[in-house]
């Protein structure tokens, strides 16, 4: 069996509304028929518990939402090299997820990392589901994911 080349990480709390898009996101893409080699994940708010996945893959493709001042809707393709280039309005697991960066970082065993994310309005909290405009903006993002892999499997194929 091949080893895995690519994880899609979908982080975010199920329970906190538009919070919870990178679970959504990650749940919809495990329906989906992904070539060998790629693996999803439903990251959650794990934090410190997924360094063992990222020290697994040589690329992840990480899905998140953010609280920033672009338009509701707004899919952002960002490539974080440290801690500091996540967005700096990431939601309620934010430090946990730039201490885990910044953790593999400083053990030479970074994944090269592409983290799409979604502007959302707010977070709700206890409240399972996206909001409308959230949810008419999964197609999209789905297809720039799947797209992304599609471009980076011949590299890490060879």
């Amino acid at each position: 069996m091949k080893e895995p080349n690519i994880l899609i990480l979908g982080v975010g709390n199920y329970l906190m509304g538009d919070e919870g898009l990178g679970v959504h996101v990650a749940r919809a893409l495990q329906d989906e028929q992904l070539p060998e080699g790629v693996d999803v994940l439903d990251g959650g708010t794990a934090g410190f518990q997924l360094m063992e996945y990222l020290e697994k893959y040589p690329i992840v493709i990480m899905i998140d939402a953010t609280l920033d001042k672009n338009t509701v809707g707004t899919i952002r393709l960002i490539e974080p090299k440290f801690s500091q280039d996540f967005p700096k309005a990431m939601s309620t697991h934010e430090i946990g997820l730039k201490d885990l960066v910044e953790s593999l970082a400083l053990l030479g065993k970074l994944p090269k990392i592409y983290l799409y994310v979604m502007t959302v309005q707010d977070i709700a909290n206890l409240h399972v589901g996206l909001s409308q405009f959230v949810e008419e903006q999964l197609p999209q993002l789905k297809r720039l994911i799947l797209n992304k892999v599609d471009d980076l499997l011949p590299a890490v194929l060879v």
